[in-house]
């Protein structure tokens, strides 16, 4: 059977479909895995018994049987309009501007199928070929300022890929008054002397912040750059929010969330523990939300509403941000300190650099000098029942081939419960002391 050029770029190994293959794979597996590797958030017992009491809350107001004619908030017997559910919507509005007085209005947010929807949409409006004022094809990228990034962007583009990136700034950094940890930071010298930049060549700018997948959280002095930055070229700044402030809100750093009419904030609560419910939002211009809408339209008809029914009330009352405060942080903050300690007493005494643990649901590991690279790594720990991400992946927009770093790292999950991360830890130290050992 022959497909399109579109069906054939779908069809073609990448990373994400390996990551959530492998994913699915553990799921059913009738073998014990050490899943290490996935995306999925952590099932918090606070987090769950609050969902289940909203979701039956649902069901006894009579959301399930309501008429066409009806109103109420949790509707689920109907489509939304392809912006979206519309009292998510304006409890969402009430929400922001409540806690962050941005003026904003229903024109200003739209919801999507989960955060890689939204990325689809954003990524071909503002990448790809566009035609300047002399009406000729200018083909434009989306800049990622901060590479390594998450591996879900790399092939949303229905035509190629179309990122320029740029690589860190590394420096070695202590964490709780310990050595062997690193943080990336953002090169703005080679960001400012970008050719694509300044020729017009640039069609947005894209971050994630608390970054997927090294934890990595930009600064507010960081922020502040890009969105000047973003401003002076005429640029949207695009920044991605799944696992920040204010829900999950799995970041340590003191930073502060601003938005304005050049900027394109994206959240989701898949990682607040509703990945199943595929819900995004967008936060930008009204030219932005309507152009996702009219996306929308075409490619879902509308929005799931289901997502939207449970967190509206949750939104409404604040309990989404106090479940992210008070439950959600302290987990994973505890869970990365668990994880930092079983990997320095698994491999301590070996050439192990950790990224800086500062948000997100994984811990980003650099074993300089590995002998072999992270991908077969990755099949190594496979076979022996233990998942991570090898960090070829996580370089959109860059020639890794001269990039020794973009072959030493790998991204491990650390949402799992303690025995799976102590199980896990304990192949990934066996292995990789079995690696260096072997190549003295």
């Amino acid at each position: 059977m022959k497909f399109s050029k579109f069906g054939q770029k779908f069809i073609q190994p990448t990373g994400i479909s390996q990551l959530m293959d492998d994913l699915g794979d553990a799921l059913k597996s009738d073998q014990p895995v050490n899943m290490l590797g996935g995306g999925n958030p952590a099932r918090i017992e606070a987090v769950n018994e609050l969902f289940l009491q909203t979701y039956q809350a649902l069901g006894n107001d009579g959301s399930f049987r309501e008429d066409i004619n009806s109103t109420a908030t949790s509707s689920m017997a109907n489509y939304s309009n392809p912006q979206g559910d519309a009292a998510f919507i304006d409890a969402l509005v009430g929400f922001f501007n409540r806690h962050y007085d941005w003026n904003l209005t229903s024109k200003n947010i739209a919801l999507t199928n989960g955060s890689q929807n939204a990325f689809f949409y954003l990524f071909n409006l503002f990448g790809g070929a566009f035609t300047d004022e002399q009406n000729e094809s200018v083909d434009k990228s989306i800049l990622l300022p901060l590479t390594p990034e998450y591996i879900g962007y790399s092939d949303v583009h229905v035509e190629g890929q179309h990122f320029t990136a740029v690589l860190p700034h590394i420096d070695e950094v202590t964490h709780d008054g310990e050595e062997g940890f690193f943080k990336y930071r953002v090169d703005f010298d080679a960001l400012e002397n970008l050719p694509a930049l300044k020729e017009g060549r640039i069609g947005a700018i894209c971050g994630s912040r608390p970054t997927n997948p090294t934890g990595n959280v930009l600064t507010d002095e960081e922020m502040a750059h890009l969105a000047e930055i973003a401003k002076r070229y005429d640029v949207p700044l695009i920044i991605d929010n799944a696992y920040g402030m204010p829900f999950p809100n799995i970041i340590y750093s003191d930073v502060t969330l601003n938005w304005d009419d050049n900027t394109i904030l994206c959240f989701s609560l898949s990682k607040i523990g509703l990945p199943g419910v595929r819900t995004g939002i967008i936060v930008a211009a009204p030219e932005v939300i309507a152009a996702v809408s009219a996306m929308n339209a075409v490619v879902n008809l509308s929005p799931t509403r289901f997502g939207a029914s449970i967190a509206t009330p949750l939104v409404e009352n604040n309990a989404i941000k106090d479940l992210s405060d008070n439950d959600i942080k302290p987990f994973y903050q505890q869970q990365a300190k668990t994880a930092v300690t079983l990997l320095k007493k698994e491999l301590g005494d070996y050439p192990l650099v950790i990224h800086k643990p500062e948000g997100a649901i994984f811990l980003w590991l650099w074993f300089k000098d590995l002998p072999i690279s992270t991908s077969e790594l990755y099949e190594t720990l496979k076979e022996k029942g233990t998942l991570i991400v090898p960090s070829e992946y996580f370089f959109p927009g860059v020639d890794i081939s001269d990039y020794k770093h973009a072959h030493e790292c790998i991204r491990m999950s650390i949402a799992a419960d303690e025995q799976t991360l102590i199980d896990g830890i304990a192949v990934i130290g066996e292995v990789v002391r079995g690696l260096y050992d072997g190549a003295k």
